[in-house]
C-alpha cells in the first residue's frame, strides 16, 4: 500500500515522463501530441489539468493548444473541439486554483 498523499496523481506524473523518456519526440512535441489525443477522446476537464502542468514546462503555449485544436478539427469534429476548448479552460482553471490554495 502507497504512503502518498497523491497516489493516482504520482502515478499520471510517473507515467508522463516514462513516456517523455521512451519518446523520439520532443518534450514540447509529444504534449501537443497529448493535446490533440485529449481533443480526440473527448477527455474530461481534470486529464486536461494533469497535462497542463507538463505542457508549459515542454513550452506548450496556449496559441499551440489553439492551433492543435484547428489542426484536429476536421478529423474529430466540432463537437469535440468545442469540449476540448471547454476541457482545456477548466483545466487550465482548476490548475490555477490548486496553485493558489497552496499559496
Amino acid at each position: 500500500m502507497t504512503t502518498s498523499e497523491a497516489p493516482v496523481a504520482e502515478t499520471l506524473a510517473a507515467m508522463t515522463a516514462v513516456s517523455l523518456e521512451a519518446s523520439t519526440l520532443s518534450a514540447r512535441e509529444l504534449m501537443i501530441a497529448r493535446i490533440a489525443a485529449l481533443a480526440a477522446v473527448e477527455a474530461p476537464s481534470v486529464s486536461y489539468a494533469l497535462n497542463v502542468g507538463a505542457a508549459v514546462d515542454a513550452g506548450v503555449t496556449l496559441a499551440d493548444a489553439q492551433g492543435v485544436l484547428v489542426a484536429v478539427a476536421p478529423l474529430i469534429g466540432t463537437p469535440r473541439v468545442v469540449a476540448a476548448c471547454a476541457g482545456l479552460a477548466d483545466g487550465i482553471g482548476f490548475v490555477i486554483a490548486m496553485d493558489e490554495s497552496a499559496v
